[in-house]
């Protein structure tokens, strides 16, 4: 594996894709940076989330996108830990009336760095 500095660079480009495609809609960029086999599991509202990639997909290119709307781009990256081809990604996206938080796990292929599996949540502003 390369060192820390390069591999956190890679993830963080990934990411950077990830908030693009979820920012424009744009599903071929994202179906770029998953792993076929990914899950989308979490909660919105309190309800249970649990899809796979391409029912993820379905859902991002049946909707208007943030940018369609005209929102402004607030998605951020906190944090990235890494441990061999491993890695997660908190990250955080705050779009529509969602204040979304996910954890990304992240695997070194021979593709580079790819989401296996997203955990989300959406946490209440009061």
């Amino acid at each position: 594996m390369k060192n820390y500095k390069e591999q956190s660079n890679a993830i963080a480009a990934v990411l950077s894709s990830y908030f693009e495609g979820v920012y424009s809609g744009d599903t071929n960029l994202l179906r770029k940076i998953f792993h076929p086999k990914s899950l989308v599991v979490g909660d919105v509202n309190g309800l249970a989330y649990f899809k796979t990639l391409d029912e993820y997909l379905d859902g991002v290119a049946n909707r208007k996108s943030p940018k369609e709307l005209d929102q402004t781009f607030k998605m951020e990256i906190l944090s990235i830990e890494i441990i061999n081809s491993i890695a997660i990604a908190k990250v955080h996206l705050p779009i529509f009336d969602f204040n979304y938080y996910d954890l990304l796990s992240l695997n070194y292929t021979d593709k580079g760095w790819v989401i296996v599996n997203k955990l989300l949540t959406n946490v209440k502003i009061y």
